[in-house]
């Protein structure tokens, strides 16, 4: 798998409505690392940090960018995707690991 491996960090805070009636936000400020591809997008896992969301139970997540906009989530525990609808748009920036 060929995936860049420069940091990312998040310019604007992103407040998630979920499906399940949840809120999560991503955090300005908060930094992720590209972790491979699916093919709604590239996958970035949290650095110093963990991220969750919630339905019947909590799964750890990360985020699955297209473009500026935040598509959805892979559950590394579940080896899964899902899909935000509608997805939301996230501004990042390029920064040295």
């Amino acid at each position: 798998m060929n995936t860049p491996q420069q940091l990312v960090r998040i310019v604007t805070p992103v407040v998630i409505r979920l499906s399940t009636g949840y809120l999560r936000q991503v955090s300005a400020g908060s930094r992720w690392r590209p972790v491979g591809l699916v093919p709604q997008g590239v996958v970035y896992r949290p650095v110093d940090s963990e991220f969750t969301v919630e339905g019947r139970q909590v799964h750890e997540a990360y985020l699955v960018i297209n473009a500026d906009a935040l598509v959805g989530f892979f559950l590394p525990g579940e080896s899964n995707f899902s899909a935000l609808d509608p997805s939301q748009s996230i501004q990042i920036e390029k920064i040295n690991g």
